[in-house]
């Protein structure tokens, strides 16, 4: 079977856009071209391109939500009636204290990462969630320190 989704070539220049915007988020298009040693038009026609393809999805600021009092991270694996995962899942993307959910393979069908203020807030969630029909078994973990989280690749940074 053949993948619908079809390859996207870049050049260096795209590549160079892409890594700047990763590392310099804020930076504006002038500032951008100025440091690629570009035009500002070429710039800004590429980085259109570049979302127009999906490659760039989205603008967005990294904030540290321990600062904000969201002390408590968990990871939780779901199993679930197959015929059930996706929408499970879409359930899942609705709650305001899921960062992620991703589809997995394994013993278990879902995974979702979350931040709560308080441990009571993470367990009434949990709670509610094993309540919903066709979930057959959870196991969370509480993330007890942060080692390394970063929203890119840095392999694809160099």
């Amino acid at each position: 079977m053949k993948s619908r989704r079809r390859s996207i070539v870049l050049d260096d220049i795209d590549m160079m856009i892409l890594r700047r915007l990763a590392v310099y988020g804020k930076e504006g298009i002038r500032e951008l071209a100025r440091n690629l040693g570009k035009s500002p038009s070429t710039i800004a026609f590429r980085i259109k391109r570049l979302e127009r393809e999906g490659i760039i999805r989205g603008y967005t600021t990294v904030i540290d939500y321990r600062r904000l009092g969201y002390q408590i991270n968990a990871i939780t694996l779901l199993q679930v009636d197959g015929a059930y995962i996706e929408e499970l899942e879409e359930i899942l993307t609705k709650e305001p204290n899921v960062k992620a959910v991703y589809d997995v393979t394994g013993e278990y069908d879902i995974a979702i990462i979350t931040s709560f203020r308080e441990v009571e807030d993470l367990d009434k969630f949990i709670k509610r969630i094993i309540k919903i029909p066709h979930v057959k078994r959870s196991m969370t973990s509480i993330i007890f320190r942060v080692v390394k989280e970063t929203p890119h690749v840095e392999e694809f940074l160099r």
